[in-house]
């Protein structure tokens, strides 16, 4: 008798102690597993989002591409061609040459001029900002300004000519400036040859463009 009420009085103990087991490891390990479930299925939403925006865009910026690509392609135009230096300056000496002779000019030598480097120091370039007492070099500035003059470089050819007259020679200087890839007529000294007969031109011009590099 003393054991069945034993029994009797453990018997809700027993329930309430399964009850909390069953709450632990079954309704609150569920609980969790739903929540990285949610969480995990918003996560993937949220990338679905982003591809879907990126996806939305493409014709966009296959647009904006393209239109770079154009950008590109004519500011290269701007630009002498060739594998090296050498041969962009060889490519502007043909050129010159051509622009002479096509005017009746009469070429007495031609040479190549040093490649230099060039440096473009734009508003903002710590190179300028420090000539303007704005700001102070650092390090990096070394070698930020070593790859922008490894990349561009001025190549320059030097030519005597004789030109038949006056509008032959403004001829030549026309086709010069108005030429792409861009020229620049960097020295020019034109001599009468024949005072008595002033028509004949001795003409020294140096000529000079801007190499990008491949």
């Amino acid at each position: 008798m003393k054991k069945n009420r034993l029994l009797f009085l453990a018997l809700p103990v027993l329930m309430i102690l399964l009850g909390l087991v069953v709450y632990q490891y079954g309704y609150l390990r569920v609980k969790e597993e739903l929540a990285v479930i949610r969480e995990e299925q918003a996560a993937k939403e949220k990338t679905l989002q982003k591809v879907l925006a990126i996806i939305a865009q493409r014709p966009s910026l296959e647009k904006e591409l393209a239109a770079l690509k154009e950008q590109r392609k004519s500011d290269n135009a701007k630009l002498i061609e060739g594998d090296s230096p050498t041969l962009a300056s060889a490519s502007l000496q043909e050129m010159v040459k051509v622009m002479v002779t096509s005017r009746g000019g009469v070429i007495s030598s031609e040479r190549v001029g040093k490649v230099e480097d060039i440096l473009p120091l734009t508003p903002g370039h710590p190179e300028e900002e420090a000539k303007a007492g704005k700001g102070k070099r650092n390090p990096g500035d070394k070698k930020t300004k070593a790859a922008e003059m490894s990349r561009f470089k001025i190549i320059t050819v030097s030519v005597d000519f004789v030109a038949p007259d006056v509008g032959a020679l403004r001829d030549i200087l026309f086709f010069v400036e108005t030429k792409t890839p861009y020229l620049i007529i960097k020295e020019l000294d034109p001599r009468v040859r024949n005072f008595k007969e002033p028509r004949e031109l001795m003409v020294k011009m140096d000529v000079s463009a801007l190499y990008g590099g491949k």
